[in-house]
């Protein structure tokens, strides 16, 4: 006989007659959804604010010095430049915005958690006292720690850690980012001005961003002194006369020499590490420059793999309703596993003829060839 649902226990019940909700409705991350879990900002959002004011007053003020110029030229030839000039630095302006967008607004790479630890097992755990064994021998109860695992990554060994936060084992090149307090696959680092992780899924719209910066900065400080020196030939070849004349010229050139050392620098450096196939994280951390890269491939190839791959699909389905009863159940996303082998990046355990739980499930039709699975 089925039990009516008011004899149901006062648990079991609540979780019956919750409301489902949204994963990113119930996500632990400190990231901010708009448009229904559309897009994904990080918690320092705000700052897109600021970045987007520095890109666009320095557009508007040279949009109106060539503007002005252009009516104020005799010459066609000078007109056709100062028209191609402004077409040039509106067209770029907008895409860098786009790039900006593109990078602030997506899912970097975030990883599912669990809102449980997978079953413990003593010989996955560093320290095999319980806590009450320590108790009642009069000694304060000591941490207890995942053993990270070793995996083979195109014939390296590569430890792979458990997040003591996220509850799970990171993929390889994942790293737990503490201001969105997320792991982030392909983890690179935190930026501030675009208010969000940079990893797998925007490292992309990342450097096209500081490399269309850069590019503008650049632009804009050549065409500035063209300004300054049509100003000098005018004015007997005083360069104070011309400055005095030409005062936003001088606050472009002033303004965009020094934003040039930064995004110009990024950029240089982001070209060295996608040539090397190594991350900002992991150029600081593992100095791959000084040991063997497990991922790096020749040049080309690895330029293709950044610019050219298809972007893969977002591991966590924030739109996916999500039940009270599944979240108490300790899962947050509807996956039973994700198997991170790709046809280029053969990814096997290193233990022989024994079955590992990872993230607190395994493969069910695992067979000899061990795979690394992650909830």
């Amino acid at each position: 006989m089925k039990p009516e649902p008011e004899d149901e226990p006062p648990q079991v019940q609540q979780q019956l007659e919750a409301k489902p909700r949204r994963l990113y409705q119930a996500w632990k991350g400190n990231n901010i959804f708009l448009c229904g879990g559309r897009l994904i900002f990080g918690p320092d959002a705000a700052s897109l604010l600021l970045t987007t004011f520095l890109i666009i007053a320095p557009t508007i003020i040279f949009c109106y010095q060539m503007k002005s110029k252009f009516h104020d030229s005799n010459s066609t030839g000078q007109q056709h430049m100062h028209r191609a000039a402004l077409v040039i630095v509106i067209i770029t302006t907008i895409m860098d915005l786009v790039f900006l967008f593109m990078t602030s607004a997506r899912d970097p790479g975030i990883v599912p958690r669990n809102t449980r630890a997978p079953p413990e097992a003593d010989e996955l755990l560093l320290g095999s006292n319980t806590p009450s064994m320590d108790w009642s021998d009069g000694r304060t109860p000591r941490m207890r720690f995942r053993r990270p695992k070793d995996v083979i990554v195109n014939g390296f060994m590569v430890k792979v850690k458990f997040c003591e936060t996220c509850l799970r084992y990171r993929p390889p090149r994942s790293s737990h980012c503490s201001i969105c307090n997320n792991c982030v696959h392909k983890f690179d680092h935190h930026c501030p001005w675009v208010g969000q992780c940079i990893g797998l899924r925007n490292y992309r719209y990342f450097f096209l961003f500081i490399a269309t910066s850069t590019f503008l900065c650049i632009f804009v400080f050549v065409f500035a002194w063209l300004s300054v020196y049509s100003q000098m030939e005018d004015n007997g070849g005083s360069m104070w006369m011309a400055l005095r004349k030409e005062a936003y010229s001088f606050a472009l050139i002033i303004y965009s020499s020094i934003v040039v050392w930064f995004v110009g620098g990024l950029t240089v450096f982001h070209l060295y590490l996608i040539s090397t196939n190594q991350t900002t994280y992991e150029n600081f951390r593992y100095h791959y420059d000084k040991k063997d890269n497990p991922y790096r491939k020749r040049i080309a190839a690895n330029f293709a793999e950044v610019f050219f791959t298809k972007i893969p699909p977002s591991m966590a389905n924030f739109r996916s309703w999500v039940g009270e009863g599944a979240l108490e159940a300790g899962f947050y996303t509807p996956y039973i596993g994700l198997d991170v082998t790709t046809p280029r990046e053969k990814i096997d355990l290193d233990r022989e003829n024994k079955e590992v739980l990872v993230g607190g499930r395994a493969d069910p039709n695992s067979t000899s060839e061990h795979r690394l699975w992650f909830l």
